[in-house]
């Protein structure tokens, strides 16, 4: 083997175990959201089995969870101008862990925020209520950033997840538009976010008058507690 083959050898074996760290890196990197992903889902599953025991109703439908990729978190980074490296990645994105709650109600999205919320492991760092205040395109659903520890062997560090809450209605319709934007590449066509929005509006229409009928049947509950006066011991409440 001559001296420029050998030193190419090396230099790709070099590459080679850097691509090995990077790799080992980022895998515990991502197993520390995937641990408090796991967490959360565990608590909303906890909730929903203990509503069933003790009140005779789930207020859950259904608890579903994401994990970011690679590939998404790196053009998110790109897209912020964050620096690349895990420490600036884990400062400034908060929704690598997803947990998303689908619930049978209105009141049941504020009631389960509550009593996530109000757990005394669990810190609530962000609120964005897009049912009291839904984006212009007709989006609706409750969306925290809540922080909570995953105990590892080599000690406890506080990750952050986010949990949106959101009727079936509110599912359903967030599900069609995502397709459509999808399809689309984004560049919706007028009508079709025209009827989009008029959309919305039906699907809020009908929780409402789901939630009058189910008060007529089980009586009313108490009002929730809504994000902010959950948040008077921190965090923040954004629009």
């Amino acid at each position: 083997m001559t001296g420029d083959a050998a030193d190419a050898l090396t230099i790709d074996d070099e590459v080679l175990e850097h691509a090995r760290e990077l790799r080992d890196d980022l895998a515990r990197f991502l197993s520390e959201y995937r641990f408090g992903m796991r967490e959360i889902e565990t608590k909303m599953l906890i909730l929903r089995e203990d509503f069933e025991h003790t009140h005779a109703y789930n207020p859950i439908e259904n608890v579903s969870c994401r994990l970011k990729t690679p590939d998404s978190i790196l053009a998110k980074v790109m897209r912020k101008g964050i620096e690349p490296d895990f420490e600036s990645i884990r400062e400034e994105i908060t929704d690598i862990a997803g947990v998303r709650v689908t619930c049978s109600f209105v009141s049941d999205v504020y009631r389960l925020f509550e009593l996530l919320a109000g757990q005394d492991d669990v810190t609530v760092l962000e609120v964005k209520d897009y049912i009291a205040q839904p984006k212009p395109n007709g989006y609706k659903s409750l969306h925290a950033i809540v922080e909570v520890p995953v105990f590892l062997s080599t000690g406890t560090v506080r990750v952050p997840v986010e949990v949106q809450f959101r009727t079936i209605a509110m599912d359903f319709w967030a599900s069609l538009e995502h397709k459509i934007y999808y399809k689309y590449e984004r560049q919706v066509p007028r009508r079709l976010t025209d009827s989009l929005r008029d959309a919305a509006y039906t699907a809020a229409e009908l929780d409402e008058r789901m939630e009058r009928i189910h008060r007529e049947i089980h009586g009313a509950t108490p009002e929730p507690v809504r994000p902010l006066r959950a948040l008077e011991g921190g965090g923040e409440q954004v629009a």
